[in-house]
C-alpha cells in the first residue's frame, strides 16, 4: 500500500500529538546533530540539492520518516510512501512505472520506503534497475542491519546513515516545544512541571514518538477543571508509564547487542554488568532458556578447564530454568551468571577446538595411524591394524610413547593451557606429557599428580 502526498497538506487537530509536531524543515528538527547539523554530511548534500539514494538505520522513533519528507520537500520531488508490511510486487511494479514517466517528463520522484527490511529479495530486486537508471531516488528506513537485511546489489547503490536515539535532553526540548507550540499545546492552559517532562524523557527511551504519545496520553486522561485548565498530576503520569517499552527486538540488533553484552560483561568478570545484561533480556520478554543455553556456551568458551564446575553450574542453571520457569529461574540464571563472572577464564578450550577444525578443513584426511586403529577380526590384524600399540594401563606410568596424530600432524599442539586457576596445574601437567613423548624426561609427572588450586580452595 502507497501513498502520494503533498508536503503542505495541513495537520488536523484530530491528528495525534506525534503527528501534528512532525517537523517540515531542519531547523525544526530534532537531534542527529552528528548528519543535519551545520555543515555535516546530510545537511550538507540536502541543501546543495546532491540527494542520491540512501538507508536509514536506527531505532524507532528518532526520525527517520520525517527526515525523508524533510528531503523530498527541500527538492521539491514527488513524495511517495510506501509500506514494506503491506505492499507486494504489483504495488512496487505500478509505483515504479509511474516514476519512470515522471522521469521522462523531467519530474524527480522520492520514494520512502519504511522498514525496508521486511521486503523480501523478489521485492527488493524490484527496485533496483530504477534505482540505476534515475527514475527513484530510493530512501529506505530500517531498524535492523543492513548488512544482512538488504541485498547486497540494492545496498552498494545506497549510501547508509546510522542515526542514533535521542538524548534525554533531545526529547525534553521536543516536550517543551510541544507544549508551546500551536500545533501543541500552546494556547491551552495545561500545567505539566519541568521534572515530569524529564520523567516522560527518561521512560521514553530515546524514542520521540513514544514521548508524545505518552504526553498526549497524559493530558488526555487528566481532569479538565471548571476554569479549563488541565494538571497532570504524578498519579496519571505513572499509570501512563507503568511499564518501560524496551527497545529488544527477539530477532534483531537489539537481540544480539544484548546478547553480546552479557557475554563480553561476563568474560569481563564484571558480575554486575553481567547481571543487569540478563535481567534486561528477561524483562523484554526473552527466553531464559536462550540465555540459559549461552551461559552453557560461555562456560566452556571463556572459562573452561580454568574452573571445570562452571559447566556444571551452567548446565544445572539451565535446568532449573526448565523446571520451574519465569519469573522465578531468574535467580538460577543470576547464580550461573555470577558464578561464570568471577571465574577465572581461559579460551584454551575454544583455541583448540579452532585451530584443530582448521588443520581438519585445510590439510589432507589422512588415514588413522594403525597402532591406533581397532583390530576386531584376524583380517584386520594381518593387515597391520593395532600393531605397535600399547595399553596405556599396563605401563607403570600410565602413558605410552605412541604417536596418535597422523604423521603430517605430528608434534601440533591445539590444547594450550593458560595460568588462570585450575589450568595452572593442568599446564604442568601437559608440560610433563609432552617432555615425556619427546624422549625428554623419563618421568612425565614430576610433583604435578596434586592440583594446588584445589589444594588452595580446600
Amino acid at each position: 500500500m502507497y501513498e502520494q502526498m503533498s508536503l503542505f497538506d495541513q495537520k488536523p487537530a484530530s491528528q495525534p500529538l506525534a503527528s501534528r509536531l512532525r517537523p517540515e524543515t531542519l531547523d525544526e528538527y530534532v537531534g542527529q546533530e552528528h548528519l543535519v547539523g551545520k555543515g555535516k554530511i546530510l545537511r550538507t548534500l540536502i541543501e546543495h540539492d546532491q540527494i542520491t539514494s540512501m538507508i536509514f538505520w536506527g531505532p524507532p522513533g528518532v526520525g527517520k520518516t520525517t527526515l525523508a519528507r524533510i528531503i523530498a520537500h527541500a527538492t521539491k520531488a514527488d513524495f511517495v510512501e510506501f509500506s514494506a508490511v503491506s505492499s507486494g510486487i504489483k504495488e512496487v511494479r505500478d509505483v515504479m512505472n509511474k516514476a519512470e514517466g515522471n522521469r521522462l517528463t523531467g519530474r524527480r520522484t522520492l520514494l520512502f520506503i519504511d522498514e525496508i527490511h521486511r521486503f523480501n529479495k523478489a521485492q527488493q530486486d524490484a527496485f533496483l534497475p530504477y534505482v540505476e537508471k534515475g527514475s527513484i531516488t530510493l530512501i529506505g528506513a530500517t531498524t535492523e542491519n543492513p548488512s544482512f537485511e538488504i541485498n547486497a546489489a540494492l545496498l552498494s547503490r545506497c549510501r547508509v546513515f546510522i542515526l542514533k536515539a535521542l538524548t534525554e535532553d533531545n526529547i525534553t526540548d521536543l516536550l517543551a516545544r510541544a507544549m508551546k507550540s500551536p500545533k501543541g499545546y500552546g494556547g491551552r492552559d495545561i500545567r505539566i512541571q519541568p521534572d515530569q517532562l524529564r520523567a516522560i524523557a527518561v521512560f521514553s527511551n530515546g524514542d520521540a514518538r513514544t514521548a508524545l504519545n505518552t504526553l498526549e496520553m497524559a493530558v488526555t486522561n487528566s481532569t479538565l477543571a471548571s476554569d479549563g485548565s488541565i494538571t497532570v498530576t504524578d498519579e496519571i503520569l505513572s499509570e501512563c508509564m507503568n511499564r518501560r517499552s524496551l527497545l529488544y527486538d527477539k530477532k534483531g540488533d537489539g537481540h544480539y547487542d544484548t546478547i553480546s553484552a552479557l557475554h563480553k560483561s561476563m568474560r569481563n568478570s564484571d558480575p554486575d554488568a553481567a547481571v543487569y545484561w540478563m535481567e534486561r533480556m528477561l524483562e523484554s520478554g526473552e527466553d531464559p532458556l536462550y540465555i540459559a543455553r549461552r551461559v552453557v556456551r560461555f562456560a566452556s568458551e571463556d572459562v573452561g578447564l580454568a574452573d571445570p564446575r562452571a559447566l556444571q553450574v551452567a548446565v544445572s542453571a539451565f535446568q532449573a530454568c526448565q523446571f520451574i520457569g519465569m519469573p522465578e529461574c531468574n535467580v538460577c540464571l543470576g547464580e550461573a551468571v555470577v558464578y561464570c563472572a568471577l571465574a577465572p577464564k581461559s579460551n584454551a578450550l575454544e583455541a583448540g577446538c579452532d585451530a584443530a577444525k582448521a588443520d581438519i578443513r585445510e590439510s589432507p584426511a589422512e588415514p588413522v595411524p594403525l597402532q591406533i586403529r581397532n583390530a576386531p577380526t584376524s583380517l584386520m590384524k594381518e593387515a597391520g591394524y593395532g600393531d605397535g600399540y600399547i595399553y596405556a594401563h599396563d605401563t607403570a606410568l600410565k602413558i605410552a610413547r605412541m604417536q596418535c596424530l597422523p604423521d603430517s600432524l605430528k608434534g601440533r599442539h591445539y590444547y594450550e593451557p593458560g595460568e588462570q586457576g585450575h589450568e595452572k596445574f593442568l599446564k604442568q601437567r601437559l608440560d610433563g606429557i609432552r617432555r615425556f613423548q619427546a624422549g625428554e624426561t623419563d618421568n612425565p609427572w614430576g610433583d604435578t599428580n596434586t592440583d594446588p588450586w584445589e589444594e588452595e580452595k580446600r
